[in-house]
């Protein structure tokens, strides 16, 4: 896919100021994303939630170039100047470049904050990407008149976060995506994630996500050095395999509604997720005491009740809590009792499935 494009170039005596805002959800993925290779691209497919609670809130303000320098960029987050994350997104927009030349042409102010805890196991970086691809396609669109197809929107929104963050492609949809290709859903791709809610019971449309926050702490190895690490682990290639089979399975769980393996499948995934980072070379573990604590109250509730609770974690000590609606109620009341004690600070996110990104008032 070539989205090169060197005529989106400004009349620069006509710039005006002006703003962009979008909301971005973060997502959790089911069968797990890790391992990549060239521009970011999936050693295996992914299957995930969107969520609606985990989302980043990002305003782009533009007008007339300040600086001498390819980006003129200023990042806030969370109202603070953060010249490291700047110098992230700086580097980003440079290889966009071919997509976006008129980037160069502006001065740019960023100001984002998130819902939860940054790189504390919610994928962060998925709702941060996703929110910043959004808000270019919507620059592309509002200059140039493209991109007025919603679903031509999303797809180059979702190609373009993918090149930010590998997870972030997945949250420009609602409820389901898939990213990778797989046969069981031949419209997917390396490039983009494709929507799939349509395709699975309606069950998981109003599933809910409840993510237990164990810390707050920032994670002592980031997602992208924990990718980095697969190239080198003994079991990676079975892993890939593993993923693929796994995929299978769960797309014709989720289709008949069939809880139950969907539940084993996706606490199988955490579980694998986790094992991989502990035979990485160096190993390492990012789920604390409390993690696995939680996990085996999970694991003793869904026996005693019969209710189809089950657990995913990311990349993280985290867990998120999966549960159909009709069972919210006790599950709840669950959380509360035994595993908020479990929590930093008490605190959890109430979640669920949610409707995917939306562009706000700036």
């Amino acid at each position: 896919m070539e989205y090169s494009n060197p005529k989106l170039i400004l009349d620069s005596s006509t710039i005006e100021a002006g703003k962009i805002r979008w909301r971005s959800p973060s997502n959790i993925a089911l069968v797990k994303y890790w391992g990549k290779y060239g521009q970011q691209q999936p050693r295996n497919p992914s299957i995930s939630l969107t969520l609606s609670q985990a989302a980043t809130d990002t305003t782009l303000s533009y007008g007339p170039k300040q600086a001498d320098r390819d980006i003129d960029l200023e990042f806030y987050f969370a109202g603070e100047s953060r010249p490291d994350f700047a110098q992230k997104v700086e580097k980003y927009f440079l290889s966009l470049l071919p997509v976006f030349p008129f980037l160069k042409q502006l001065h740019l102010r960023i100001d984002t904050d998130n819902s939860f805890p940054h790189s504390a196991g919610i994928a962060s970086s998925a709702s941060a990407m996703s929110a910043l691809a959004l808000i270019l396609c919507g620059m592309e669109k509002r200059f140039f008149n493209t991109l007025s197809e919603e679903s031509e929107f999303l797809q180059k929104a979702s190609y373009l976060s993918r090149l930010g963050s590998g997870s972030a492609c997945r949250s420009v949809y609602p409820h389901v995506a898939i990213w990778g290709d797989t046969a069981s859903a031949p419209a997917a791709s390396n490039d983009f994630a494709i929507p799939y809610a349509d395709e699975v019971d309606p069950i998981f449309q109003s599933y809910h996500d409840d993510i237990l926050i164990i810390s707050r702490a920032e994670k002592s190895v980031s997602s992208r050095a924990g990718h980095q690490l697969m190239e080198d682990n003994l079991y990676a290639e079975n892993r890939y395999q593993q993923a693929r089979q796994r995929l299978t399975r769960l797309i014709d769980a989720m289709k008949e509604g069939d809880l139950e393996t969907f539940g084993k499948i996706t606490e199988s995934e955490a579980l694998t997720l986790h094992a991989l980072m502990m035979t990485s070379n160096p190993p390492y573990l990012l789920m604390e005491p409390n993690s696995i604590a939680a996990i085996r109250k999970v694991q003793d509730f869904r026996a005693d009740t019969g209710h189809p609770l089950y657990f995913t974690l990311d990349a993280g000590p985290n867990l998120h809590l999966l549960y159909p609606d009709n069972i919210a109620e006790p599950v709840k009341e669950f959380i509360r009792t035994e595993l908020v004690p479990l929590c930093q600070d008490g605190l959890y996110i109430a979640d669920r499935c949610g409707a995917g990104p939306e562009e706000l008032e700036a």
